[in-house]
């Protein structure tokens, strides 16, 4: 799952990086508005961190240009305003919770588990499942029935997106995008290079799940052989 974190408190921004990063989150950061709403159109965000006071552009300006373009991406606002007014605005804006400023961790890794329940897939559930395979996003684990293989995070993060968009072509700089960031340097070589790594733990179990090559367009993961695979 990849989040946006759009803070200007770089020390902040990067402290919550690191810790969502060890509960295997993706995170992107922006320190300003403008740059943020920018990467928040991208659509390849799950989730969105915002906080209001910005620089060149504020939350509340970023979430309604979020929402005018129709993306439903959840957010969650951050502010050290405590004032009702400000959070009603919020939530009448579209933003999906509200925390204030100061704020422990805990509680936002929590707010994070509720929106997922209230918004279902939009947010990773703990186990993903396709046919007879079950990934277990907390501790990065592929099983079938009592036989289980670790995989890197790296790997489980490209796993997860193939399992949340079963038999769709997936792009290749999509997958980038979605995996290892907008503005990230990978290339479509080591995209290829993760993908041989899946096959060969998909490989380690007697499983129908298979990675398709689609030549010239993409991959998609599909519960049986549809061919051969490039």
């Amino acid at each position: 799952m990849r989040l946006l974190i759009i803070e200007d408190n770089r020390s902040l921004a990067e402290a919550m990086q690191r810790i969502l990063v060890g509960h295997h989150y993706a995170v992107d950061l922006c320190f300003d508005g403008e740059s943020g709403l920018e990467l928040a159109l991208s659509g390849i965000h799950d989730a969105f961190i915002i906080d209001i006071m910005l620089p060149r552009r504020d939350g509340f300006s970023v979430l309604k240009e979020v929402r005018d373009a129709g993306l439903t991406t959840p957010v969650i606002l951050l502010t050290a305003r405590t004032q009702t007014n400000d959070k009603v605005r919020g939530l009448d804006g579209g933003a999906d919770d509200y925390l204030t400023k100061p704020f422990k961790m805990a509680e936002l890794m929590a707010r994070l588990r509720a929106l997922s329940r209230r918004r279902g897939d939009l947010l990773p559930d703990t186990v993903l499942a396709a046919a007879d395979l079950e990934l277990d996003l907390a501790t990065l684990t592929l099983r079938q029935g009592r036989q289980s293989c670790q995989l890197t995070l790296k790997e489980s993060q490209l796993l997860e997106l193939f399992l949340r968009n079963p038999r769709i072509t997936l792009a290749t700089q999509s997958i980038i995008d979605r995996v290892w960031g907008f503005d990230s340097d990978a290339s479509e070589q080591r995209v290829q290079t993760y993908i041989s790594f899946l096959r060969r733990k998909l490989a380690l179990f007697d499983t129908k799940v298979h990675i398709k090559t689609i030549r010239g367009r993409g991959y998609r993961l599909v519960p049986e052989a549809e061919g051969e695979e490039a």
